[in-house]
């Protein structure tokens, strides 16, 4: 009797086998995947802000304090009022001006200065009024191909409250809208959020923040906008800190700008310069994700 020839290939239970192990190997690969690449957009978040950060010291070197946050005429910490300039765009007209040409020395640090008879304006200037213009001028502080600077009306297309649509903010690392800048195409990420610390207070109140060392209202009108969406509508979410900016921002245990080795009151990091908050990977303020320039 002819013996039976064994057949090659795989059998259904060895296919099964092979199929099981592949996914059980991707499941642990993924996580690590993930855990690698968000800790190189950190990594690359933390080194935009160094840069920031020298820009700043920078421009403190030139003008004798860090970018206001209040205007000139005004020595107080004032109330928000509903004020169209926030201190993100006041920061990203310090170190490049806001047509991203240099500041220029007599700026108000209003959103008009670009209009007419504002600081930053051509019109009907002559070559040489121009060049003397221009000439009167410190930075850019920063390179502007590197400093993820975009106007808050490419960010947000269809609602930007009462901010100047024209006026510039920095942006983090994490590219959520994609832009079209003449012939190029850029990732624009979430506006970087600027507070420059009131040195002479003592005290974090949720209550009263306009008397706080760091005062929320600073950039709540540049908060309320929502979340960067990639085709720039209008979002209907809330950013955490926004909705909940008493505890997340200024009560210990809370948000990150509590310092929380020092146990005695809530006392923030960095009371006497300023911070830098990016939103992180989300998009939005006020969660985990949140990267700083300062604690971990």
């Amino acid at each position: 009797m002819a013996s039976k020839q064994r057949q090659s290939g795989f059998t259904i239970i060895e296919m099964l086998t092979v199929v099981v192990i592949i996914a059980i190997l991707v499941g642990l690969l993924v996580p690590t995947v993930n855990t690698v690449r968000n800790m190189a957009r950190t990594a690359k978040q933390k080194a935009q802000f160094a840069s920031i950060d020298m820009a700043i010291t920078a421009f403190k070197t030139d003008y004798g304090d860090y970018p206001p946050t209040f205007l000139p005429h005004d020595n107080t910490m004032p109330a928000w009022n509903g004020s169209p300039y926030t201190t993100s765009q006041m920061l990203a007209e310090a170190i490049l001006g806001q047509d991203l040409m240099g500041f220029h020395p007599d700026s108000d640090w209003t959103d008009a200065m670009v209009e007419s008879g504002g600081a930053y304006n051509f019109d009907g200037l002559s070559e040489n009024e121009i060049q003397q213009n221009l000439d009167r001028r410190s930075g850019p502080y920063l390179d502007t191909s590197q400093a993820n600077a975009f106007r808050i009306g490419d960010l947000f297309v269809e609602n930007w409250g009462n901010l100047n649509p024209d006026t510039f903010v920095l942006c983090d690392v994490f590219g959520v809208r994609r832009l079209f800048i003449g012939d190029k195409t850029v990732k624009a990420g979430t506006p970087i959020l600027y507070f420059k610390a009131n040195a002479i207070s003592k005290k974090m109140d949720s209550v009263e923040p306009t008397n706080s060392i760091y005062n929320i209202y600073q950039n709540a009108n540049l908060i309320s906008l929502g979340p960067v969406k990639p085709d720039g509508s209008e979002s209907d979410i809330l950013h955490p800190l926004l909705d909940n900016w008493g505890t997340l921002f200024y009560s210990a245990g809370g948000y990150k700008v509590i310092d929380p080795k020092i146990t005695g009151r809530p006392w923030p990091h960095r009371p006497d310069s300023y911070i830098l908050i990016s939103a992180g990977p989300d998009g939005l303020f006020g969660n985990s994700d949140d990267i700083t320039n300062f604690g971990e």
